[in-house]
């Protein structure tokens, strides 16, 4: 007999085939696709086959429908469990991004019924503080144990009052903890894990800096594991190392991940396969359709309100060019960022290349379509020691090929794209020369046209991930902190074009980059 594991992972509340730009559009996507694609397995499904469902976390944020239901429709929360529930997921898992609207919002809109949450844990009680660690389903004659895990990285992102009072635990040992509990229980043994990889699936060999934020590799070295599903990195895998098959179907919904076991008459794990199935030639399902509508027409007339005007400059057609030589979008953002907080010095990404900038007249959608995260910001108080070494970290982001042309550093497309992890500043002047080694590229930081003092104090704006030193950035940390803004950088976008009506942002000039013959126009 067979057992089919189907699982979804960082939704990020893309319910339609829309992902909210206009006029460009990417509608091969959304959960209404992926509904069709889980019925149309289980309608296939061999009489004597289980098929398990599995949400894998990162459901209730991160599109602009999640933040128009937390801002203004908090009375339709419940439509997370209803599409959760119309979709029949077996299981649900907690991704990090769950917290970003903190934990008593997190409780109503994910309630505990199917969710498992093994290292995750009350402080006082020391137990799961929603959900359960495990959970055992008995299908046709088969014993199917499930373990729920989430990256212990989210501490280091979020919001300290949006986890008050829990413990992350290292999901690798809390694993062999339930395993040693579960495994004599059950025929087959499945990890549920939000979070990924770091290294190499069939070498080892790591990819990225090792933190322990994604430790999927780590768990399939378990023993006594028959299938891992993994999430948060939005990559797409589909593999079986050292016979235990992994997933991670990408994000938004464009992909389900189906794992295949194949049983003998002891119920015994005899082969095993992994695949990912592309939701895009799959129809919208009309009753996912049918309980976003009555959304629908007030989030498009609450995103689709004019804000005010920026003028004409400030729509991005290369990405590459824009990160290397600054841009006026990105300006802005920065602008808003030091207004906000009172700083002349401010750092942002362009987090990735579906950010298309703004035209003239600007829409709420045009702000949540281009600045996607949740962000608030922070201003940290650092020395010019710590931003020169932090403008080291991002001339990383480009190398030179053997044509001595300028490209972008395969290590920020692959295993995953990480086009947010490359600040740009304002309020500095700075210069690459990327013809040197890396960590020695900067060579002149100056401030207000006086060169930067090392052993000076300098406050610095930044968004609340890059300030507690995500992206390889250990100059930042939370102990560096001296003020915060409570509020979504995307908002604070939108008040500060309402409040300066006829925005006009020349095209910066304070980034100086030499050392390279050309710019390939690849990966852009």
């Amino acid at each position: 007999m067979r057992v089919t594991i189907l699982s979804t992972s960082d939704i990020h509340g893309y319910i339609r085939a829309d992902d909210f730009r206009r006029p460009l559009l990417n509608d091969g996507l959304g959960l209404s696709r992926v509904a069709t694609v889980i019925e149309d397995v289980q309608k296939n499904s061999a009489d004597d086959e289980v098929v398990l469902k599995i949400e894998n976390g990162d459901f209730i944020q991160g599109s602009p429908l999640t933040n128009y239901i937390e801002k203004t429709a908090q009375d339709q929360l419940h439509l997370y469990e209803d599409l959760a529930s119309a979709v029949d997921y077996d299981v649900r898992i907690l991704g990090n991004h769950e917290f970003n609207y903190g934990r008593e919002y997190l409780e109503r809109a994910v309630p505990s019924a199917k969710l498992l949450n093994a290292n995750i844990l009350d402080a006082e009680t020391l137990k799961p503080f929603i959900g359960k660690p495990y959970d055992i389903f008995h299908q046709k004659g088969v014993k199917i144990g499930v373990i729920g895990l989430t990256t212990k990285f989210v501490p280091k992102w979020e919001q300290p009052d949006h986890i008050k009072g829990l413990i992350f635990m290292d999901p690798v040992d809390v694993a062999k903890q339930y395993i040693a509990i579960l495994r004599p229980q059950v025929d087959v043994l499945v990890l549920a894990y939000h979070g990924g990889f770091a290294e190499d699936l069939k070498t080892g060999e790591a990819l990225e800096r090792v933190t322990g934020e994604n430790q999927g590799y780590q768990l399939l070295q378990l023993p006594g594991v028959d299938a891992v599903v993994t999430g948060h990195q939005h990559r797409k895998i589909a593999e079986v190392v050292n016979g235990i098959p992994t997933t991670q179907p990408g994000y938004r919904g464009d992909e389900v991940g189906m794992i295949s076991l194949e049983l003998d008459a002891d119920r015994s794990v005899t082969a095993a396969m992994a695949e990912l199935i592309s939701t895009a030639d799959y129809p919208e399902r009309a009753d996912i359709v049918k309980l976003i509508e009555p959304v629908q027409k007030p989030l498009d007339l609450w995103l689709d309100r004019e804000v005010g005007t920026v003028g004409d400059n400030l729509e991005i057609t290369n990405h590459k060019l824009a990160r290397l030589h600054n841009h006026p979008f990105i300006e802005l953002v920065n602008q808003v960022q030091m207004a906000a907080t009172g700083t002349k010095i401010a750092n942002t990404a362009l987090f990735n290349n579906e950010v298309r900038g703004l035209k003239n007249e600007v829409t709420l959608r045009d702000i949540m379509t281009n600045y996607i995260y949740p962000n608030t910001i922070a201003v940290e108080k650092l020395t010019g020691q710590d931003i020169k070494d932090a403008l080291e970290v991002n001339a990383r982001y480009f190398q030179l090929d053997a044509n001595g042309a300028l490209i972008v550093n395969p290590l920020f497309i692959y295993p995953k794209t990480q086009h947010y992890n490359y600040d740009i500043w304002s309020g500095i002047e700075y210069t690459f020369d990327f013809s040197l080694p890396m960590n020695h590229r900067v060579t002149a930081v100056t401030v207000q046209g006086v060169p930067l003092d090392l052993t000076g104090e300098y406050e610095v704006t930044m968004n609340n991930y890059r300030a507690g030193g995500a992206g390889n950035f250990p100059m930042f940390s939370a102990g560096k902190i001296v003020r915060e803004v409570q509020l979504e950088t995307s908002e604070l976008i939108g008040d500060y074009i309402l409040e300066h009506p006829h925005i006009s942002i020349a095209q910066p000039t304070n980034i100086t980059s030499v050392g390279y013959n050309s710019v390939t126009e690849e990966l852009d």
